[in-house]
Parts: structure tokens; C-alpha cells; sequence
């Protein structure tokens, strides 16, 4: 071999051995996390989930080239409990969220002695964030500072209630708020936060405080959506995706931080449910059932698409071990690793989800099924339970056929009316969970 060839095949091992090197590292380096959650709204809200009004070129594109859940609920049917189960990867009857949500004029919040993922995070190394909605408890004492956060920007609760106020930190730095311009503001730290991180892991949450009512955009986004003020909102919403991974891109991160998008529940007034019966609040479908994308190259496969039901509860499990980190030994975690999931390995994931109405279990999911045992009617709830029209055995619907839980197939499945009921009485007693009340027996 002359001297040209054994330079040349010198150089070949050297640059092999480097690259070897650095694939090694990259292996060994924490993925960081971006969490994104609108607030209220709908299943059918974003492209990839079948809206033709509402254009979501970033979410879309985020969901075709990683993994979109179809059978993904939240926790709760309402704000403060939702956020607390995906915090804490806990059913938030367990975190005693469940009487109303946190307002200026209550007490409810988000005990210390739980566990948030940013808590969980912190040992192990990782920088938090939040910006945006908090809505665990109205407080500065219960603020996201206190709970593992090192950085917070944004407001303790909905931005229907009073007094507004935006926070840097324990600062309250505007008020009122000009609500115009939040989605924009929370866009701009997040960006901010990732550029000043780009060295060491992190775990980002942004809980937009759109589309929930009022809806405000500013100008440049006025009058872009063919569905309305509300769908320019979720479109600002989605334009601030973009942003959001634009600077991943830059800061050359993208490849290590999984990202997953979400809804604390289904749509309010406004918005789109999909196919799925009823609204926010309510035990059917479109209380609870959300969209949930995840993106993460070269981890996620593209184009992954599961019905297997999951729940945001295992999105602190999920990260927790992602990161390297062990659950909390010293209390219950109800969510389960989902990466399975996400990368289809995996085609079982829970033997049966519980979905609530405050601290009462309303209905069960496992597999293609869902038993209702309770609904709202006009201003009172009811028990199918105890109803005489319906037996004790509740409204049993298959949801692979009827999504839109039209027909009920309880006399015709007995076997899968008892084990699901065998679910749910086991769990009340597990979690404490209350009975109907005797009041409301009847229609």
C-alpha cells in the first residue's frame, strides 16, 4: 500500500471513529420535551382530525411525519382536574381537583405533596418552563414556581375570570392583560427558552389559554380562518407550533425533543367535537376524547396512527422514564409508559380507562367499549344506573362500529357489560370514588 492509500485509509478510520463518537453521545443525551396543550378544543378542530375550516399546517404536518392518537382522552371534562392528571400522571380524584376548578374566589389547588413532572424532572438534571395557563390553583402560593418550574409566564387561571393577570416569575407584570397578543407572547418565550437551553435538557409546557372563551387575536391573525374568530384562534395556535419548531431547528435540536400536542378537554360553545356526541363537561365522547399528536425523528416512526385507548395521565410516566428517571414509589401512578404506543410495538395499552364527572366514575373504556353509567340532563345528573328505563346496567356502546354513541348493546352483550362493571366497582372502591347521590335518582 503506498503512502496516499494508507493516508487515505487513515483518514476513513479516524472519521469513522469520530462519528462513532458522536452518534454514542447523541444516544446518551437526555431528550428534551415539549408539552403543548390548548385549552377546550375539539377533536375535529385540526386538520389532520378531519376540519376543512380550520387550517393547521404545522400540527398536520407534526402528526403525519410522527404519531396521532385516535382514542386519547383527558383526564377530566373540565380545566383544573385535566391538567392536574397530566402533571402528575395521577387521576385527579387522587389529588382531590375534582369539586369545581380553581378560581380566585376558592381554595382548590394543586397540593405540594404531589409530584409534577417538572419535580420529577428536576434530580435528573432538566430545566422547566411554563408558559401560559396554569389553572391549579388562583394563588401565588400555589404558583408553578412551586411546583418544580424555573421559569413561569402567564396566568393562574382561565381567562374568563377576575382579576387577569400575567406573571413573570412571582412578578405580575400587566393588568389587565391585553389578551390580544398572549398566544404571540407565550410563542416568543418559549423560543426564548429554548435558545437559552440549547446545552442542557429541558422540559417545556406550554398550556395555551385559547381557544377557551373569550377569544382574542391580534390583527395579523384577524379574518384568516374561514371558521370564524375561533378558528383564527386555533390557527394563531398553530402558527405558534411552527415557531416552536423553527427553533428547534435552528438551535439544531430537533432530533433530540419529542414533542406532543394535546387538549385539556373537548370543545366548549364553539368548536368542533368531530364525529363524537356532546361537548366539554359532559360524560359522552366529545367531553373527554382529545387530539393527541407526538413527534419525535427518527424515534416515532412517520405516519403512526393508533385507536388503542391512552389518556393523558401517561404523559408523566412517558417523559419520566425517557429521561431516565424512575415514577414516585410512595404514591399510585395511574398512567403507563405510552412509547410503546407511539412507536407501534405495542397494541395493548390499558385494561380499562375511567372517565369522571367530579369525583364520580361516569363511564369506563376498555378496548372498542365504553359503558356510561351517568349523564347530565338539563340541570340535574343521571343515573342510568338506577334509572327505570334502562336497568342497572348502564349504556354499553361499541365504539369501533358507533363512535358517535348512538345505539346501546347492553342486552346484547351481557359478558361485556359485567367485566366492564367489575372495572368500575373495583375502582370506585380503589379511588373513593362517590356514588350518584340518591337525589338524583330520576329524570
Amino acid at each position: 500500500m503506498n503512502l496516499f492509500s494508507t493516508g487515505i485509509a487513515l483518514l476513513v478510520t479516524i472519521t469513522t471513529l469520530v462519528a462513532s463518537i458522536d452518534f454514542a453521545q447523541a444516544q446518551d443525551k437526555q431528550p428534551n420535551f415539549i408539552v403543548i396543550m390548548a385549552d377546550d378544543l375539539g377533536y375535529g378542530d385540526l386538520g389532520v382530525y378531519g376540519s376543512t375550516l380550520i387550517k393547521t399546517p404545522h400540527l398536520d404536518s407534526l402528526a403525519l411525519n410522527g404519531a396521532r392518537l385516535d382514542s386519547f382522552y383527558s383526564s377530566a371534562n373540565v380545566c383544573t382536574a385535566a391538567r392536574g392528571g397530566l402533571l402528575t400522571g395521577r387521576y385527579p380524584i387522587r389529588l382531590d381537583l375534582v369539586a369545581d376548578v380553581a378560581r380566585p374566589t376558592n381554595e382548590i389547588h394543586l397540593a405540594f405533596e404531589e409530584t409534577t413532572i417538572a419535580e420529577a424532572l428536576q434530580p435528573l438534571g432538566y430545566r422547566s418552563a411554563l408558559f401560559g395557563k396554569w389553572h391549579l390553583g388562583s394563588r401565588l402560593e400555589w404558583s408553578p414556581m412551586d411546583q418544580g418550574f424555573d421559569e413561569f409566564f402567564g396566568v393562574l387561571h382561565s381567562n374568563d375570570m377576575t382579576p387577569l393577570e400575567l406573571y413573570r416569575g412571582k412578578q405580575m407584570i400587566e393588568n389587565p392583560v391585553d389578551q390580544t397578543t398572549l398566544t404571540e407572547r407565550y410563542t416568543r418565550e418559549a423560543v426564548r427558552f429554548i435558545e437559552e437551553n440549547n446545552d442542557n435538557p429541558f422540559f417545556l409546557y406550554i398550556p395555551h389559554s385559547f381557544p377557551h372563551v373569550p377569544l382574542f387575536v391580534s390583527p395579523r391573525f384577524d379574518g384568516r380562518s374561514d371558521a370564524g374568530l375561533y378558528g383564527d384562534v386555533v390557527e394563531t395556535i398553530d402558527w405558534s407550533t411552527g415557531k416552536i419548531i423553527a427553533a428547534l431547528e435552528r438551535e439544531g435540536l430537533r432530533d433530540n425533543t419529542l414533542i406532543m400536542f394535546t387538549s385539556d378537554n373537548g370543545p366548549w360553545f364553539e368548536g368542533s367535537a368531530g364525529i363524537y356526541r356532546d361537548r366539554k363537561g359532559s360524560s359522552w365522547e366529545g367531553g373527554q376524547r382529545v387530539p393527541f399528536i407526538a413527534s419525535w425523528p427518527g424515534t416515532i416512526p412517520p405516519g403512526t396512527v393508533s385507536d388503542e385507548p391512552a389518556m393523558n395521565i401517561d404523559l408523566m410516566p412517558t417523559l419520566l422514564e425517557l429521561a431516565g428517571g424512575q415514577r414516585p414509589n410512595d404514591r399510585t401512578i395511574d398512567g403507563k409508559n405510552m412509547m410503546p404506543l407511539l412507536t407501534g410495538t405495542e397494541s395493548t395499552h390499558h385494561q380499562a380507562l375511567f372517565l369522571f364527572n367530579n369525583d364520580r366514575i361516569v363511564g369506563v373504556r376498555s378496548g372498542r367499549w365504553k359503558l356510561v353509567v351517568e349523564t347530565r340532563y338539563r340541570a340535574g345528573h343521571n343515573s342510568f344506573e338506577r334509572s327505570n328505563y334502562y336497568g342497572p346496567d348502564g349504556l354499553l356502546f361499541d365504539l369501533q362500529s358507533d363512535p358517535s354513541e348512538t345505539y346501546s348493546y347492553t342486552r346484547e352483550y351481557p359478558e361485556i357489560v359485567e367485566r366492564l362493571k367489575e372495572y368500575l366497582l373495583k375502582a370506585r372502591e380503589e379511588l373513593d370514588a362517590a356514588a350518584l347521590p340518591q337525589m338524583w335518582n330520576r329524570l
